[in-house]
């Protein structure tokens, strides 16, 4: 680099979450993961899933912070499936993957996304709203999807960059939102930064 180039920022993904990873190698950004912060991801009392999203992004953001070197650029996102203004998150086990399924089944509903972005004591955030109508399934083939174990790890028991794409009829609004990450709001929040991507 010549001396007087200016220095790339680098950008901290906190969060454990691969799929999110594999989005942003997808676009070419150059970044290492941190560990994924220990913070309470309870849902306070009344609040509203977007607003839920948003805090987390905010404060998984805030929390990687520490892991990273002062001033760099730390990314921090949220991801909720909602029925109902309902959070539907991780199953806890296969009877309540199975109870999550047969809620979602023949219906639509939503995939709320956060995006927080933080340079030293600056940060932007951006959301996303997919909805999602899922095809209606018989017993048997819910049953069938929950023995892949593809959904035990994933908010609303079902991942739809895998075998779970069988089971959407329709979608409006951003893919990658759903997978976990939406990219044209990540991607204007990198621009805010000066993170490069298509590297």
């Amino acid at each position: 680099m010549a001396a007087d180039e200016p220095r790339v920022p680098h950008l901290y993904l906190a969060s454990g979450s691969p799929r999110r990873a594999e989005l942003l190698a997808q676009i070419g950004v150059p970044f290492s993961v941190l560990r994924a912060p220990g913070i309470d991801e309870t849902p306070a009392a009344d609040e509203a899933p977007r607003a839920y999203v948003e805090r987390m992004a905010r404060e998984k953001a805030e929390a990687g912070q520490a892991g990273a070197p002062e001033r760099a650029p730390v990314l921090g996102a949220d991801t909720a499936v909602v029925l109902d203004d309902r959070i539907l998150g991780k199953p806890a086990d296969d009877r309540q993957a199975l109870a999550i399924l047969e809620a979602l089944n023949g219906r639509e509903h939503r995939v709320i996304s956060a995006v927080c972005l933080r340079v030293g004591d600056a940060h932007r955030l951006a959301t996303s709203e997919t909805r999602v109508q899922w095809r209606r399934l018989s017993a048997e083939r819910l049953r069938a999807y929950l023995a892949t174990g593809e959904g035990r790890d994933k908010a609303g028991a079902y991942g739809i960059q895998g075998l779970g794409a069988a089971l959407v009829a329709s979608m409006t609004g951003s893919y990658s939102g759903v997978v976990g990450l939406p990219l044209a709001e990540t991607v204007s929040l990198l621009e805010w930064a000066g993170v490069p991507y298509w590297q």
